[in-house]
This record gives C-alpha cells, sequence and structure tokens, in this order.
C-alpha cells in the first residue's frame, strides 16, 4: 500500500514514537516527512508503533519527555504494549530556568462577561444552588428522606419518567402482557416551584467519625468548601452530635476560609432535637425557606476574568492528549490571558512532566511546593506497595495509554502552557488569579472534581475518549470526546466533539476557540450541561491516602 500522512502523527519532533489516527495493516508502508515505516503487524487507531529500532533497557520519548523503557528489542514499526514497554520518567528537581509566555491572540475575550451572580465575598458564581450536608455518615438516612421529600415537593425530582416507566412495568406483569412491549416515554415534565434556584444537592458521603482527626479537618474543609461556594446560596447541615467532625470544626474551616462568610447557614443536630422527627421537620421547613428566597436572586453582568474553570479528563484514550486535552489546553491559555484561573488536578497524572510544570511555576517557592506535594504523594503510594505507575486503568490500556508517563504527558496538555501562579494541596481554597493553579488531587475523576469544586471551580471542562457520565453537585461540568464516534454513540452524555482534530479537518486553536465559547455560554445560563441535565451529582470525599 502507499503511504500517507493522514494515518499518523509525531508529537514531538524528539519523539521516538508515532500514533495511528487510523487503523494500520499488516504490511502497510507509512511515511511521515522523510521517515518511512513498513508495519511488520497491526496498529489499531490510538495505539503507537516504535519510531526507531530499541535495545531493551533503552528510553522511550514521547510527547518530548520519556513514557517508558524497553522491556526486550523493539523493532522499528512494532506495535508497542505492555508486553515490550514498561513504565519510566524522567527525575525532577525545583525550578531550573526561567519561562516566558507568549499568550494566545485574547483580544475578542478581553474585557468580556458572563451572565452570573454575584456574592458578597465579590466572587461570580455561574449557577445557584441550596446544598443540605451531613457532617457524618450516620446522618445519611436522614438525608435520603429529605432529598426524596423534598425534591419531590420543590420540583426537583429527575426520575419521574422512570417512575412512569416502572409503575408501567408491574401493570404489565399484573395483566399477564409482555414487558417488552413496555415503552420508556420521555423527559418528565416536572417544573421547579422557584426557578431561581437549579437545585437542592444533598452531599451524601461515608466519612465524619471512625477516622483521624485529621480526616475530620479535611472533611470539614471540603464541606466549608462547598458552603463557602459562589455557585451556592446557602447551606443546611445535619449533624449527629458526638462525631468526630463537629459542627466547631467546621465553622472554623469556614472562618478560616472566608471570615466574612454570611451566606444562610441552619444547623441541626439529632442528639440535642426532641426526635427526629421534630428535627426533620425543622431542617426542610428552613431548606424551604432559604430555596425561596434564593429564588429571588438574579443573574447580572461579571467579568470573565471571575471564571475558575477546573480541567479534567477520564475514561481518557489514545486520542485523548492529541485532540480533547489540546483543545482544553487552547481554553486554559485564553483564560490565563483575560486573568482568569485554569486549574490542572489529578497529580499522579503529571508523572513525567513534574521538570516542565516546575519551570513554569512564577517563584521558586511554587516549584518547591509542588515538588514537596508530589514526592509526599508518590512516597505514600509505595509505602503502600503501589505508586503513581499503576494509575492508568485497564480501560486506558486498551485504548493506549500503556504507562503513567504516556497518559500524564497527554493529560498535562489539558493545562495548556500558561504560567502557573500557585500551587494548592487538597482541600484547601484557590485564591489566585491570572493564571494556571496546580491542584493536589488523586486521579480518580469523582474524587477530583468534588476537591475541585470544594476549591472554588465554579465551572469544569473534563474530557473523556472511552465516555463516562461524571458531574458535580454544584459546579456545572461540560464534557468532551476525544473521537467523533464516541461522540454520536453516547450524545446523551457528551457535549462537545474534538474529533475534528483527529481527521485534520479543524485545528485545536479553532474547536478551542469554540469551546470557550460554549463555556461562557454555559457560564451564563444559556446551555445545561448534558452532566447537569441528567443529575449526575457526583461526590466522592478523599479520605488522604492512597488513591490513584
Amino acid at each position: 500500500m502507499g503511504g500517507t500522512q493522514l494515518h499518523i502523527q509525531k508529537l514531538d519532533p524528539r519523539d521516538d514514537l508515532v500514533v495511528a489516527l487510523q487503523p494500520l495493516a499488516a504490511g502497510q508502508v507509512v511515511e511521515l516527512g522523510s521517515e518511512r515505516w513498513s508495519l511488520p503487524g497491526v496498529v489499531p487507531a490510538k495505539q503507537k508503533f516504535a519510531a526507531r529500532e530499541f535495545a531493551a533497557g533503552e528510553r522511550v520519548t514521547m510527547y518530548g519527555v520519556t513514557v517508558g523503557r524497553a522491556l526486550v528489542g523493539i523493532k522499528a514499526g512494532e506495535l508497542i504494549s505492555r508486553a515490550n514497554l514498561e513504565h519510566a520518567s524522567d527525575d525532577f528537581t525545583g525550578k531550573t530556568r526561567s519561562y516566558v509566555w507568549t499568550p494566545p491572540d485574547v483580544s475578542g475575550w478581553l474585557g468580556g462577561t458572563f451572565m452570573g451572580y454575584k456574592r458578597a465575598t465579590g466572587r461570580s458564581g455561574t449557577a445557584n444552588y441550596w446544598v443540605v450536608i451531613p457532617l457524618v455518615f450516620c446522618e445519611n438516612r436522614n438525608l435520603a428522606v429529605m432529598r426524596e421529600a423534598l425534591n419531590r415537593a420543590l420540583g426537583y425530582h429527575r426520575t419521574a419518567v422512570y417512575e412512569g416507566y416502572a409503575r408501567d412495568l408491574v401493570r404489565a406483569h399484573g395483566a399477564g402482557t409482555d414487558l417488552d412491549g413496555v415503552v420508556l416515554e420521555g423527559v418528565s415534565d416536572v417544573l421547579p416551584v422557584f426557578p431561581g434556584v437549579h437545585g437542592v444537592k444533598f452531599l451524601e458521603h461515608g466519612l465524619g467519625c471512625g477516622g483521624t482527626r485529621q480526616d475530620a479537618e479535611a472533611l470539614c474543609d471540603l464541606l466549608a468548601g462547598y458552603i463557602d461556594h459562589p455557585n451556592v446560596a446557602g447551606a443546611t447541615v445535619l449533624s449527629l452530635g458526638c462525631q468526630h467532625a463537629q459542627v466547631s470544626l467546621l465553622m472554623e474551616q469556614l472562618g478560616r476560609r472566608n471570615g466574612a462568610f454570611n451566606k444562610p447557614l441552619h444547623v441541626f443536630e439529632q442528639q440535642k432535637a426532641v426526635s427526629e422527627r421534630q428535627m426533620l421537620a425543622d431542617a426542610m421547613k428552613a431548606t424551604v425557606r432559604g430555596v425561596a428566597a434564593a429564588s429571588e436572586l438574579v443573574r447580572e453582568p461579571c467579568p470573565l476574568s471571575d471564571l475558575v474553570v477546573g480541567v479534567e479528563c477520564g475514561g481518557s484514550d489514545g486520542f485523548s492528549g492529541i485532540s480533547a486535552n489540546p483543545v482544553l489546553g487552547h481554553v486554559a491559555d485564553v483564560l490565563c490571558g483575560i486573568g482568569a484561573s485554569p486549574v490542572l488536578s489529578e497529580f499522579p497524572e503529571l508523572c513525567g512532566i513534574e521538570q516542565s510544570l516546575c519551570d513554569r511555576c512564577e517563584t521558586p517557592e511554587l516549584a518547591e511546593r509542588f515538588v514537596q506535594l508530589m514526592r509526599a504523594y508518590e512516597g505514600a503510594a509505595k509505602s503502600c506497595g503501589s505508586g503513581f505507575d499503576s494509575n492508568p486503568s485497564p480501560g486506558n490500556i486498551r485504548d493506549g495509554l500503556i504507562t503513567d508517563a504516556i497518559k500524564s504527558a497527554g493529560a498535562a496538555k489539558k493545562g495548556g502552557t500558561g504560567p502557573i501562579v500557585e500551587v494548592c494541596d487538597y482541600p484547601e481554597r484557590i485564591k489566585s488569579r491570572g493564571g494556571l493553579v496546580l491542584y493536589c488531587t488523586p486521579g480518580n475523576d469523582v474524587e477530583s472534581t468534588t476537591a475541585l469544586a470544594a476549591g472554588g471551580c465554579t465551572l469544569m471542562l473534563f474530557t473523556t475518549g472511552l465516555g463516562t457520565p461524571t458531574g458535580n453537585p454544584v459546579c456545572p461540568t461540560l464534557k468532551i470526546s476525544t473521537n467523533t464516534e464516541l461522540a454520536t454513540r453516547m450524545s446523551d452524555i457528551i457535549d462537545f466533539d474534538a474529533g475534528p482534530v483527529i481527521r485534520g479537518e479543524r485545528t485545536v486553536a479553532e474547536l478551542g476557540e469554540d469551546l470557550m465559547k460554549l463555556s461562557v455560554e454555559v457560564a451564563s445560563g444559556v446551555v445545561t450541561p448534558k452532566a447537569v441535565a441528567l443529575g449526575q451529582d457526583d461526590f466522592l470525599p478523599w479520605k488522604r491516602g492512597v488513591s490513584l
């Protein structure tokens, strides 16, 4: 067969791995510039083949960095797999050189606004929620009672269509009718009683007692972040009374985050109540009053520089670092250029590109903090017999992310190229503006998005190559697919398709501008992300320890 440059790609001139953009057949001849390969075997789309011959033990480069070590000799053109490549990455230290950033053209965005909610603290929200929070897992049953009762009464109940379907199935069974003839109807026509509030969110979790003092402090800090969040109008808190995560500890963390906190906050402690029945009645009454008052708030113009945008990936594939993540990186650079804050997290997925991130830090002190967090995190993983190299999931590996360094080098593209102005540990509040923020979280999608919202992200952009429904209770989350096949097959969860980059139909910058426009529309309430419409309210606090 004749060669073509459309089938393959090198991501950096220094690379000795080549990515297949389309399926390549055994015996096929492919060319890239002056290089030419005859492939000894099949190379599926998203997978890589060797650009040169490797001896066992040699380091392998992709994205311009070390991403692995050859386990055995590898022939030029041979498919890269777990059988012939193991994880390896470059060492890193603190800041070693100055960094000069060339921002993209942001003239069309400077001075722009979105329609948001201005809070008393001066921060702007992209949505308006009320949250109900248990301080300990012992209150989860009471939380569930409130959730079922209030969501139905207030019109936030998103499963009405399925309840009708379930009733139809039961009737059909009782009548002896074939259940395959029962049809799931369209969307529910339930409308909220207070449309100015986008929902009452119930943050169920399994923590609050039985752990260490540090666990309780981290949980209360995280929950304080949700209560103080710019997208939250007020909160109802349920406490048992005897747990480690005391009300006083929550208030201490709230005061530390925001000394001028003045949102409506209603706390109910069961061990001080006359009865569970009375406590729930009082909590529901306070919540309805709070939601009714919050519904009076209206959107108003807010500067785009107020946006704090978490960039996340999950269900990644071999195209993530080529299409969706670089598109997101362009948005991150636009945000940096207009004085807003993109936030890059998932520290186990920054393995191998630490030095470039250190050099992008504005000060040596920031770089040193990043180094300390990375070393402490991996040290904790190794002490349990694991390590960052265990991060890639079976799905990641199957779709081309053979090592953690390959996954990390592609994942870091989400953060663009802007200067790093802040490094935050979990679950600190993000304070800086006008540059990239690094935020220490696990690679676990939901633990990471849960933390990003607590840090103050008011919007999340989430890339996926395999498909994941992940969302957040209070932070609108947009899903960006790496390939068009996924965007078509899972159109119920995907908001934006970066697949045209793979086909060469659109550039990363062009799609990045489109995604930035969509992000502003979501921040303004003009467009509702699929995860929000589906009620995908994933909430999973990180019990500080080994989670990759």
